[in-house]
């Protein structure tokens, strides 16, 4: 039974085909498309591709581009199931006020990291950063719970309000640099630094709230800029929403 997964983000489609719906399932295929060229994956990326048994995603998009995703699959004729925040799932807890609104990548993205967390040895809190066009940090504790997040805005959009509501910072992007001296790298810096510490903030709000010292676990699109400027140790995991959906879809399934 293979499984496709979907993570369908604010800016690109990133897919991958399983041979099995679960974790350590051998990775068949995988690709990713920039939203405005979603129409393109059917003749294109996808039409080499035998027709999944099943197909499961996130999509935090919005609807018209859901829409546009699924008429890509009728080459198959498969239904795409889509995962939507609830109460608990595959072993975590969500402790949202409204477990619905919460975003369905980062409720795939925090039980990936939790089932990841539990392979690797006994139990403990931890940390789930993801950097993309918005960074979302949030907070598990030892047991499951997820205790509740940040979300603050990403690198390219800290830039840009910049740009916009500062003269004379239409500079380009520079290093990450503990003391700069060009006003390119300062921005640089200022971003990667703001990221950092929201993450060690959550890291330390954590190790207060639950007396051990929490895992850390950084994905998304930009998080190989990030992680080499952390304050505090973290792991990072390209496929931790895909993670997620193959925990998901073997819990569905057995």
């Amino acid at each position: 039974m293979t499984l496709l997964a979907l993570d369908v983000g604010n800016t690109r489609l990133k897919w991958a085909l399983y041979d099995v719906p679960r974790v350590g399932g051998r990775l068949l295929a995988h690709g990713a498309q920039f939203l405005e060229n979603i129409e393109k994956l059917a003749d294109g990326d996808w039409s080499a591709l035998p027709a999944p048994t099943w197909v499961l995603g996130c999509v935090v998009a919005g609807d018209a581009v859901k829409r546009r995703v699924v008429e890509q699959m009728e080459l198959w004729d498969v239904a795409p199931q889509w995962v939507v925040s609830s109460a608990a799932e595959a072993g975590v807890t969500n402790g949202y006020d409204h477990p619905a609104r919460l975003g369905s990548d980062r409720w795939v993205a925090m039980i990936g990291a939790r089932q990841r967390l539990l392979r690797q040895g006994p139990q403990r809190p931890c940390v789930v950063v993801m950097v993309g066009t918005a960074v979302t940090v949030e907070a598990i504790d030892a047991e499951g719970r997820f205790l509740g997040g940040i979300i603050l805005p990403g690198h390219g959009i800290m830039l840009r309000a910049l740009e916009s509501g500062t003269a004379g910072l239409h500079v380009p992007t520079g290093e990450v640099r503990d003391f700069p001296t060009n006003t390119s790298d300062a921005l640089t810096s200022g971003g990667t630094f703001a990221i950092s510490g929201a993450v060690q903030r959550m890291v330390d709000n954590l190790q207060r709230h639950c007396g051990e010292t929490p895992a850390v676990f950084m994905t998304g699109g930009a998080g190989w800029k990030m992680a080499p400027s952390m304050s505090t140790p973290c792991e990072l995991v390209d496929s931790l929403i895909f993670d997620g959906l193959l925990e998901i879809a073997h819990q569905r399934l057995t």
